[in-house]
């Protein structure tokens, strides 16, 4: 479960997160929503440890995201806006030394690397460098090392972005095996297409602020609209942006 209460972020003259509250309930996907520049990634930087909040608190299944950095990585897998792959390794060699990185080793890594390579289809490609990869694979590849621990938590920071259709299909089954599973997701995006079929619960950010949140049907009551495209427009007008944000 993830907890977030208050968080403000600033970079300089720039608050990027003012006062930003919001949960993500363990068996169920939630959105973050926003224009580029709301402060999606910025508080999804926040959870995954990478930056320190200037204010607030945010936990990851129980651990404080400060004080705990260590704990908290344990519990998460994270897929970061670019995937992050190092180029002169194969997807194989990514993905156990990730594995590795998580006290993974012999032959419990070994088969857990297997797997995820079958599951994700990664075969035909999993003896390659990854320089060579299309932006699918590098998806996929990125995925399994967020996931080599079985992690509690995962969080996706605007997945679907560049992908075709297979792959878009192949991630949201994915999400909802983890669902399923009990596990905790939070992704990112500012495509109503995945949010509607997707999403269990809904948070809208704007401007650095959360300006609604809930389940989809909650969503659409609060902002009197039918179509959830429609309700983001309207939630994410509430708040004027008099300074810029980090994305």
């Amino acid at each position: 479960m993830i907890r977030v209460e208050g968080i403000v972020k600033r970079f300089g003259a720039v608050t990027a997160l003012q006062d930003v509250s919001f949960t993500a309930a363990d068996g169920r996907i939630t959105g973050l929503l926003g224009h580029n520049g709301a402060g999606k990634s910025t508080a999804l930087r926040v959870l995954s440890t990478v930056l320190r909040p200037d204010a607030g608190r945010a936990q990851v299944d129980g651990h404080d995201c400060v004080t705990e950095p260590l704990a908290v990585r344990r519990s998460l897998g994270v897929l970061p806006h670019a995937s992050g792959l190092y180029a002169n390794l194969t997807g194989r060699e990514n993905i156990l030394y990730y594995g590795r990185l998580h006290g993974l080793a012999g032959a419990a890594l070994q088969r857990a690397t297997d797997e995820l390579i079958e599951r994700l289809e990664l075969g035909a490609v999993a003896g390659r460098r990854a320089k060579g990869y299309s932006q699918g694979e590098r998806l996929k590849v990125a995925l399994a090392r967020a996931l080599i621990h079985r992690p509690q938590t995962l969080i996706l920071d605007e997945p679907t972005s560049g992908l075709d259709v297979t792959a878009v299909r192949m991630l949201r089954d994915l999400l909802r095996e983890l669902r399923a599973l009990g596990r905790c997701v939070l992704f990112s995006s500012h495509v109503m297409q995945e949010v509607a079929a997707l999403c269990d619960d809904i948070v809208i950010i704007a401007a650095g602020k959360v300006v609604l949140r809930g389940t989809p049907r909650q969503i659409l009551e609060q902002t009197g609209t039918s179509d959830l495209e429609e309700a983001f427009v309207r939630a994410s007008a509430r708040v004027a942006p008099t300074q810029g944000a980090p994305a």
